[in-house]
């Protein structure tokens, strides 16, 4: 049912996956506002991440966690350029693998692999609590972790549990360089121009929250959410939202927590009112 959200203005943040987001969108007919949270770069030091990809294909690991599909594909980047796709490929599908979620699982598929494993909830304490049922003693664990956040109690739970862990960070963010995207996007939203915005992980909403703080727009931010209907892909975000004061108006069916399932709740919920672009 293409079009369903014909003349409808979606504000989106999706950094990682925004592209693919956005023309899901587009083929709904929505009109897509992009304001990605952050600039994402590859890690400055390449070195740590060449001497993790050669220690996993010389010694296989036994488990592997991916926090992130961008990590693996940024650590595929450096496979490529250093040569050695085949014996990186080869050794992970030696391991069991798990996946912070569907993101990863889908950059596995890219390279021909599955995850065993993915979380039911899609964040560091989910990821622990996935590990905690197994028997890990004695085993070598590879941990893909990505920026911005303190990973210390994921490591130390899997560590308690008997596991050598080989962590690699394979990109940065650049938060400074979107800070003006998001202001206009929190103006945009203020002045009653957006019919939704999508939410798809929880550091959105830390960001929008933050940069409001630091710009003394926090005010204008929560007069914008006010009057924008929320659109959530999951607990995890609507549980942040919960946490700032904020709340849930969209949702996805039957505890599906991906891109499509939202779009299909946002153009069930949105058509019942006229867009706002055609109403000024």
């Amino acid at each position: 049912m293409a079009d369903r959200l014909n003349g409808y203005r979606i504000l989106i943040l999706e950094t990682r996956e925004e592209a693919q987001f956005s023309r899901l969108l587009a083929e709904q007919g929505a009109d897509v506002l992009q304001c990605p949270m952050f600039t994402i770069h590859d890690a400055p030091d390449p070195a740590p991440i060449e001497a993790w990809i050669r220690r996993s294909i010389d010694k296989p690991f036994d488990d592997l966690v991916l926090m992130t599909g961008e990590g693996l594909r940024r650590l595929m980047k450096v496979v490529r350029r250093i040569g050695v796709e085949p014996e990186f490929t080869a050794a992970l599908s030696k391991a069991r693998k798990f996946a912070r979620g569907p993101k990863p699982g889908r950059a596995l598929r890219e390279i021909g692999l599955e995850p065993q494993i993915t979380t039911e909830k899609p964040t560091s304490e989910g990821v622990a609590e996935m590990l905690s049922r197994l028997d890990l003693k004695g085993r070598r664990l590879g941990l893909q972790l990505y920026p911005d956040k303190d990973h210390s109690v994921l490591i130390n739970a899997i560590t308690a549990q008997g596991a050598e862990v080989d962590t690699v960070l394979p990109y940065v963010y650049d938060a400074q360089a979107a800070d003006a995207n998001i202001v206009t996007a929190i103006d945009e939203m203020a002045e009653g121009r957006i019919d939704a915005i999508a939410l798809t992980n929880l550091g959105q909403i830390r960001r929008l929250v933050e940069v409001a703080r630091a710009r003394g727009y926090e005010a204008r931010l929560r007069d914008g959410l006010a009057r924008t209907p929320i659109a959530s892909v999951g607990p995890a975000v609507s549980d942040e939202l919960k946490s700032h004061g904020l709340r849930t108006d969209i949702y996805p069916a039957n505890d599906a927590y991906f891109m499509k399932p939202l779009i299909s709740a946002m153009a069930t919920a949105l058509t019942k009112a006229p867009p706002r672009l055609a109403a000024r």
